[in-house]
């Protein structure tokens, strides 16, 4: 197995808390190949997080493949900016205000976190500052580190969030492809593979950036540029539903 940087001890896990596949109108990466390479890559957790919706990490999910827990997640696009919602059993739809979609992740006994906080690129959160904070008060962590992030501002911002309002930092690849998983991923003492022991091990967070990150800070200016125009209804990959479907 080539790990990646990560290393598997007793009561240590290394987990990716976002991570897109096919399901996701802006990737066509298989979620079962998704999965194999974060395993191979030395992950032990992977959190799918498809854009509203979880069909994806559903089948990942049922797969069940070996030496891997893969933790179904969506990414929603509420009207203030994206969250992240993990262990969900059903999709939370979009458009709903970040309270709303929180209460929503919570009544189904979910986590919440908040994505690349201020990535201008991306629908996040981070535009009002005022809010962003009374925001990170509702939720379970934010992403310190995304490895989609262009340039070292935005996570360092996101890094400073995390301190001032006193809560875990995650890494995350955000990935898009196969060749994505594992550029960056969070270590954690204990079990994350239920809500209970993800919110108990999240303390223990720490960043724990993973190989080929260059290989993501080439490819993301043009990997945005597409997923922009697929978002316009330009471009669609195979079998992905009509954009009115989407929303």
């Amino acid at each position: 197995m080539d790990s990646g940087g990560f290393g598997a001890a007793p009561g240590v896990a290394f987990m990716d808390f976002h991570c897109h596949t096919s399901a996701s109108f802006d990737s066509l990466a298989d979620p079962l190949a998704v999965v194999r390479a974060a395993r191979d890559r030395g992950l032990t957790h992977l959190a799918i997080t498809d854009h509203d919706r979880i069909d994806g990490a559903l089948r990942a999910r049922a797969a069940a493949i070996p030496g891997i827990t893969v933790i179904v997640g969506e990414e929603v696009k509420t009207a203030g900016g994206d969250l992240i919602c993990l262990f969900l059993d059903e999709a939370i739809p979009p458009g709903l205000s970040p309270a709303a979609t929180i209460a929503r992740a919570r009544a189904q006994g979910a986590l919440v976190g908040i994505p690349h906080p201020f990535d201008r690129y991306r629908g996040s959160m981070g535009n009002a500052e005022d809010e962003i904070l009374a925001l990170a008060a509702l939720v379970d962590w934010v992403e310190a580190f995304n490895a989609r992030v262009v340039g070292e501002k935005g996570n360092e911002q996101a890094a400073e969030l995390a301190r001032t309002a006193g809560i875990p930092g995650v890494a995350v690849s955000d990935a898009h492809s196969t060749l994505e998983v594992g550029v960056a991923a969070t270590r954690l003492e204990g079990n994350p593979s239920t809500p209970a022991g993800l919110l108990a091990a999240l303390p223990t967070a720490r960043i724990v950036p993973g190989r080929a990150t260059y290989y993501v800070r080439a490819i993301t200016p043009f990997a945005k540029l597409v997923q922009r125009a697929r978002g316009n209804g330009r471009i669609r990959p195979p079998g992905a539903p009509p954009d009115e479907e989407r929303r």
